[in-house]
């Protein structure tokens, strides 16, 4: 390293910007990863096209799809998260876009974090559609799930603690609020048009939900009795234990802000402090029976627009835009 980096000076709005865009897409290539393997396992029936589109419909990319191809089949969509480079929501753009904001990071993360991107972006770069193909699918997936699993255990491990390292976490946290109520917004729908939130549904569709988030274990330590609704959407949006709850994830955003605030000065954190304590004071002051009650989609439609809305309240504070 040619030149030592000095903790004691604020850190350039770019560099913060890139360490939360890098979390943000390293995030993304796991949930991807985690969202095309379950639907993989739950979609072997006529419903299968069905599932495929529920996958499309979480990410917001079912018409730019359908620009491409007439149907969602399993081939189609696995090649349009895959594979193509030219979709910006696909692990190919994804990994991309993670190196680059690695690379403006070089000076500021370990170089274990460095290697083990180059490499993991070789890995996907060299996948091809045989690489993808039904029997190979899975374990295209597990690939890309413990590829980004090293990657969060370097940097647990090597990634120094200093305002770099906040807005990483800040990144993952954003990503992980974001996606967990896209999930469950998505998935519900598609499961319960017209049931009754307490209802018994269906175990397999439930499974496919909760493995999707990574919580089926939690939640079966938590809710050993089965799957119910109203349960299972307590379970993720509120769940204080689960990593990847929007509560807990809320959590976190708020200690990041708030040391980047208390220990660096970071002024420019008031306005994005201010709406995510609305946002945690909205989800602590209700149970979900008051959520189910008034309405889970509308509900998750505004936590979705104050995350996007927090996102841009740092960029533009503390990111330089």
């Amino acid at each position: 390293m040619s030149e030592a980096i000095s903790t004691n000076k604020h850190l350039i709005a770019r560099h913060a910007g890139s360490a939360l865009w890098l979390a943000r897409y390293m995030e993304r290539i796991e949930n991807l990863a985690r969202l095309i393997d379950v639907t993989k396992t739950f979609a072997r029936d006529a419903e299968g096209g069905r599932n495929w589109l529920s996958l499309l419909r979480i990410n917001g990319d079912a018409a730019a799809f359908f620009e491409k191809h007439a149907a969602p089949e399993a081939t189609r969509v696995a090649e349009f998260y895959l594979l193509d480079a030219e979709n910006p929501t696909s692990v190919q753009s994804a990994i991309r876009s993670a190196k680059d904001n690695a690379r403006t990071l070089r000076a500021l993360i370990s170089t274990e974090m460095w290697l083990q991107i180059n490499v993991f972006q070789g890995r996907i770069s060299a996948l091809s559609a045989i690489d993808i193909a039904a029997e190979a699918l899975s374990g295209v997936c597990a690939m890309l799930k413990e590829g980004v699993q090293a990657h969060t255990g370097l940097t647990e491990g090597t990634f120094y603690r200093d305002q770099c390292w906040h807005f990483y976490m800040i990144g993952r946290h954003l990503e992980r609020a974001d996606q967990i109520t896209r999930l469950i917004d998505t998935k519900f729908d598609a499961l319960m048009p017209t049931a009754v939130a307490d209802a018994v549904i269906d175990a397999g569709e439930w499974n496919e939900l909760l493995r999707a988030a990574a919580g089926y274990h939690a939640y079966r330590r938590e809710y050993p009795h089965g799957y119910v609704a109203r349960e299972v959407a307590g379970f993720l949006l509120l769940n204080a234990a689960f990593p990847r709850s929007a509560a807990l994830s809320l959590a976190q955003l708020d200690w990041h802000l708030t040391t980047l605030r208390s220990r660096y000065h970071l002024r420019g954190c008031a306005q994005a402090l201010e709406r995510l304590d609305h946002l945690r004071t909205m989800l602590a002051s209700q149970t979900v029976d008051d959520i189910l009650g008034r309405g889970l989609s509308p509900f998750l439609d505004w936590v979705q627009t104050e995350v996007a809305a927090l996102h841009d309240d740092i960029v533009t504070q503390l990111c330089g835009g």
